[in-house]
């Protein structure tokens, strides 16, 4: 069997002190990756990223998938780990697209080569001027204020215009983006559409619980399998055709618009939650898993043939 390594973070560890409500997520996601890796040929082997770099020439192929920790003050550790195994073994997605995806202001670059992204404003550091600011340039009563590096809803705040300026400990450290609170993720939900190998899987509906915003597991969200229509399938393709690359995996996630239309929020290409459970098929026939599979063997081919 050819071993690939799947990149976990140390609040994925079984023992861990500071152990992530969602580890349920990990489990879920190895069951179906396992076995359907398995059938073409793959071992999928977990490993902490901290020790990939020296580990890197024992894989011919790593995956970052659940590295639920890089933004935690950790990215630079991060990406030289990865930087370091790169150049030893193939890593999907790559380091340079890692690099990139890492630092949320990739939306504004997106935004510029023609992709409906939500509008974004980025500021090196939150303050009460530019915040201000951001209420007249976005039109809105409502901020959601988050790292630039983050995940998970990380150092991420809700912020109504007139209330109490937010404590420092709870704002992001850094770099942040100011965006207007759409309605539309307590209404209808956010959507996930997956894509593995550049081409469709499938696509999940994501709503928070009731009287809050976050549509994660680990704050009561919940989720939903969901038939997107063409119209929306064009608009994901459309995103993902700004890009000059083709990721392994890419999730590219939507919410309604003011004007009606889909809008990008975030085009996870790190460490994406992959909603297996929302493609058809259990354990190692699920079809998402297999599909995942299918493309990472043909990358790993590819590389091989590059090499």
């Amino acid at each position: 069997m050819t071993k690939i390594a799947l990149l976990i973070s140390d609040n994925l560890l079984p023992d861990a002190e500071n152990a992530r409500v969602d580890i349920f997520e990990l489990d879920e996601e190895v069951g179906k990756l396992t076995p359907a890796l398995a059938d073409l040929g793959l071992e999928l082997v977990q490993i902490r990223w901290r020790e990939i770099a020296a580990r890197a020439s024992e894989f011919a192929a790593i995956l970052p998938l659940m590295v639920w920790d890089y933004f935690e003050g950790n990215e630079d550790a991060f990406l030289g780990a990865i930087a370091k195994a790169e150049a030893v073994t193939p890593v999907f997605n790559g380091f340079d697209i890692l690099k990139w995806n890492a630092d949320k202001s990739y939306l504004n670059e997106m935004a510029e080569r023609g992709a409906p992204v939500i509008r974004t404003l980025t500021v090196d550091r939150v303050s009460q001027t530019n915040v201000a600011r951001a209420f007249a340039e976005l039109a809105t009563d409502t901020l959601v204020i988050k790292p630039k590096v983050g995940g998970g809803a990380w150092r991420q705040v809700l912020y109504k215009q007139g209330d109490p300026f937010p404590d420092a400990k709870d704002l992001p450290p850094e770099g942040a983006l100011l965006q207007a609170f759409l309605p539309s993720v307590a209404e209808e939900g956010e959507y996930s559409f997956l894509y593995f190998g550049g081409r469709f899987s499938h696509a999940a509906r994501k709503t928070p619980k009731a009287g809050d915003y976050r549509i994660q597991s680990s704050y009561g969200g919940s989720e939903e399998t969901y038939i997107p229509t063409q119209a929306e399938r064009d608009t994901a393709r459309d995103i993902l055709e700004v890009l000059d690359f083709t990721p392994l995996y890419a999730r590219v996630d939507l919410l309604r618009g003011q004007d009606g239309a889909l809008k990008l929020i975030e085009l996870e290409l790190i460490e994406p939650y992959l909603y297996l459970p929302h493609a058809k098929g259990e354990g190692g026939d699920n079809e998402g898993a297999k599909k995942f599979a299918a493309a990472l063997k043909s990358a790993i081919e590819k590389a091989g043939r590059k090499s």
